[in-house]
């Protein structure tokens, strides 16, 4: 239920792209870092992790507060399209929508961390007779573990996809205010993700009850079968490493985040980074050398391909003013997307299976920048070439759904082996430590990719028309550079992975 919510959190997506296009007058410099300082939650899993397997008992009271978070982020978006003078009589605009940005991550990984920590324990280490499951047995059943996983949030994200079609179903012909309205509303339906998360600490708790009764049913001694449904997990003593290190990192954050110093960002990263390796090299003496030598070489190879950098919100802009693709357009898209994902990896599933994490790299690579190319011909007026030999049957949208369908599968593709990996690595004892620092070195990729893509609109810039309330063109749109910015983001995805395989095998190290 927490990962189906994960998935349904994303009904927001569509409404805050647009929000920020036409209610905001924000870069897409700003955006892209901002997008940085959301991602840095996310690193707060290594505390979180560790409070986790401490207090095992109570871990539906981190869901609890988390989905508490979640719904004061959507308050304030409901409040700042509906309320919109009242609240902008505390705060203003801009302000609203970063705390808003920055609440929703840190309530999703309060829950997030208690939900990969029960995939670790969901899969069994030994079978029934009491023999080790071997290797490969073991990669298989995590692989479909998080494979489950990611179904349950890409339902959550079909739902979504199907929610949005109808609310925008005839967004064209919108009046201002009945589009202020359905954003209004959208916000007000997004309560439905904390409800859903919460949910899934009743039904677990009917489900236990239901086993309980069972077994007292059946004549085994009450007591023994509270132990064996209410089991209490063994007292984990604190690892004062991590505790400290952890508040040594959010004191970091805090303070050079909230100052002025120039290249903030660049020096929360390399803290991060610091701070993470430290707490992984420490955790690394819990395993064998085979298995630390598997630690370094698959983390090297996700972490470059994670951070490659993307387009960023300028691609966005061009898809909607240029290509004019509407809200009901992009709701389309978002349905093809979540649906052929689910197919897709339930098709891709004997790739990530089998082959090792090296060579899942290499074709991600290759797939990925293959993907792009079609937004760098769209982007030079293909599509108007290929709409008026076809009779305007391939037209830009034809090549979007059409991309779109093919391109779906691959973000999942290389995330359920990571995560199958991360599970299948962790000590029993500390779980969601190591999944949660693991977790937390892969996510500080994307902060990585984030400030990637910082730098590539500060080298290419793109701005979007705004204009002021007496309808006067502030900024005027200009798209010359995307072009350019697409075709380096297309070459980076290529290239710098599969260099870094290369890499890797060449100091003799190895992968998942």
């Amino acid at each position: 239920m927490i990962y189906l919510a994960a998935g349904v959190s994303g009904i927001t997506n569509i409404v805050g792209v647009f929000f920020v296009k036409e209610y905001l007058d924000l870069s897409a410099v700003f955006l892209a870092g901002l997008g940085f300082w959301a991602g840095l939650p996310w690193v707060l899993k290594m505390p979180l992790g560790h409070l986790v397997d401490i207090l095992w008992k109570f871990k539906s009271i981190l869901v609890l507060l988390g989905a508490i978070v979640m719904a004061t982020s959507s308050m304030i978006m409901f409040g700042l399209i509906q309320y919109k003078t009242e609240m902008l009589n505390l705060l203003n605009a801009e302000t609203w929508f970063v705390i808003s940005t920055l609440l929703a991550p840190i309530g999703f990984v309060l829950q997030d961390v208690v939900a990969d920590a029960m995939t670790v324990e969901a899969v069994p280490k030994t079978d029934d007779s009491g023999k080790e499951i071997n290797f490969n047995e073991l990669k298989s059943m995590n692989v479909s573990m998080q494979l489950l996983g990611r179904v349950s949030i890409i339902f959550g994200t079909l739902l979504v996809s199907m929610i949005n079609l109808i609310v925008f179903a005839d967004s064209s012909e919108m009046t201002e205010l009945e589009k202020v309205n359905a954003y209004g509303n959208i916000y007000l339906y997004s309560l439905i993700v904390p409800i859903i998360s919460v949910s899934g600490i009743f039904l677990a708790y009917l489900n236990q009850q239901n086993k309980y009764k069972k077994l007292v049913a059946n004549g085994i001694n009450p007591i023994k079968a509270s132990r064996m449904i209410f089991n209490v997990p063994e007292a984990i003593k604190p690892n004062m490493l991590i505790i400290i290190g952890s508040i040594m990192f959010v004191i970091f954050t805090l303070a050079v985040g909230t100052s002025n110093i120039v290249f903030s960002q660049e020096i929360v990263f390399i803290g991060s980074f610091a701070i993470i390796l430290t707490l992984l090299f420490k955790l690394s003496n819990e395993l064998d050398l085979k298995a630390k030598k598997m630690l370094l070489g698959t983390a090297i190879i996700i972490f470059v391909f994670r951070a490659m950098p993307g387009v960023g919100q300028g691609g966005s802009w061009f898809e909607i003013d240029v290509l004019a693709f509407d809200q009901e357009f992009l709701s389309l898209l978002g349905l093809i997307a979540s649906f052929l994902t689910i197919v897709g990896i339930f098709v891709l599933r004997p790739l990530m299976e089998n082959s090792s994490m090296t060579k899942l790299i290499v074709v991600l690579s290759i797939a990925g920048s293959f993907f792009i190319l079609p937004s760098i011909a769209m982007y030079y007026g293909f599509h108007e070439f290929t709409s008026k030999i076809t009779n305007g049957l391939i037209d830009a949208r034809f090549i979007a759904i059409f991309n779109t369908a093919l391109e779906s599968p691959l973000g999942q593709v290389s995330m359920i082996p990571i995560l199958a990996w991360i599970a299948q690595s962790a000590p029993s004892h500390l779980k969601a430590t190591f999944f949660a620092i693991l977790a937390s070195f892969t996510n500080l990729a994307l902060s990585a990719s984030n400030l990637g893509t910082k730098y590539l609109n500060q080298l290419f810039v793109i701005t979007r028309e705004v204009k002021s309330e007496n309808g006067n063109i502030k900024i005027p749109a200009d798209y010359s550079e995307l072009g350019f910015l697409l075709i380096v983001v297309c070459l980076l995805t290529l290239i710098v992975p599969i260099l870094i395989t290369y890499f890797v095998k060449k100091i003799k190290l190895i992968s998942y």
